[in-house]
């Protein structure tokens, strides 16, 4: 039987192995610059169709671990970031750049050509007050671009997609999908970013540094109504609206508390009907051979987003 990945894993766990992991690694790492540097880019068309690690994702080791531009392979790093610019302007991409990760200069000479050095100034220096000047001229042009700042990210929606700028280590995340949310800084930031775009009178709290506590109200005589208007649908008279909401959207829930800590939907002391979630950095998902939890992706958090769009946009929804 051929040497196998999980023998590989297998070794570099053992401690009794500990004194070996050294120079296996370095087989790797010198395996990996040759594949990078020297066998990738000498066809620069295969670089550029049919790069050799799959959507260039030794990139993104190397750039997540602070690595400068002199430690990248600079024509496949070039022909990425021209992939991100093509996707960005509506032009065919050889794949779709979800997920990919560029040096912020680069992001921002993509996405905000005509100003990128000056904004480039702006972020290092922490002169929000002149970037956020930049970012609401492009707004005020009807462009679909929504922006919000935290201590250490700064969250960019463009259009339908999501850009995260890891501000101290100055890179960014573009076409966040997959990629796991590392911290509740950025749920938080993300929630408040949609919160501003979509449903403003939701109620967003970090508590105890555990979790990301959201709250929605739907206010008494708006959700008395919604078991009326039902029976007349449905024929049925159910006599609660939390009833009613748990049966009219069961998927929709069950699907919500694979990824938050908790949701519950209660009627409050005044019968008000009070929806709260608990989200943290993992779901309730666990994958096959495996007993920790997956973690919680920017796509997981964009589906209970969406279901808070519906819940305030379809029900009179107050802040509490």
């Amino acid at each position: 039987m051929p040497l196998e990945e999980e023998h590989i894993l297998k070794f570099l766990s053992n401690p009794v192995n500990e004194r070996f992991n050294s120079e296996l690694l370095n087989l790797l790492i010198n395996r990996i610059d040759d594949l990078c540097f020297k066998e990738c880019q000498v066809d620069r068309i295969a670089c550029t169709l049919t790069p050799m690690c799959s959507r260039r994702f030794l990139l993104k080791l190397r750039i997540k671990n602070s690595l400068g531009m002199e430690d990248l392979p600079k024509f496949c790093y070039s022909v990425h970031k021209g992939i991100v610019e093509r996707e960005f302007r509506g032009k065919t991409v050889v794949y779709k750049p979800s997920d990919s990760y560029l040096f912020l200069i680069d992001f921002l000479d993509i996405f905000f050509h005509g100003d990128y050095r000056k904004l480039n100034k702006f972020v290092s220096f922490k002169k929000w007050d002149e970037a956020f000047k930049i970012f609401d001229e492009r707004i005020k042009r009807g462009e679909d671009f929504h922006y919000h700042k935290t201590d250490n990210y700064l969250i960019i929606k463009y259009e339908d997609r999501l850009h995260i700028v890891f501000l101290e280590e100055g890179y960014v995340l573009c076409n966040a999908n997959r990629e796991n949310i590392i911290n509740l800084e950025l749920i938080k930031g993300l929630l408040e970013l949609y919160s501003n775009v979509k449903f403003p009178e939701i109620n967003i709290n970090l508590l105890k540094d555990q979790y990301v506590k959201v709250k929605l109200k739907i206010p008494f005589d708006i959700a008395s109504n919604v078991p009326e208007e039902a029976s007349k649908v449905e024929g049925e008279n159910h006599e609660s609206p939390d009833f009613y909401f748990w049966n009219r959207f069961p998927e929709d829930l069950l699907r919500l508390s694979e990824f938050c800590e908790k949701i519950n939907l209660d009627m409050n002391r005044i019968n008000d009907l009070v929806l709260t979630m608990h989200i943290d950095t993992e779901t309730k998902n666990y994958p096959e051979e495996s007993d920790k939890n997956m973690p919680l992706r920017y796509r997981d958090l964009q589906e209970i987003i969406e279901f808070i769009d519906f819940i305030y946009n379809q029900f009179y929804v107050i802040w509490i």
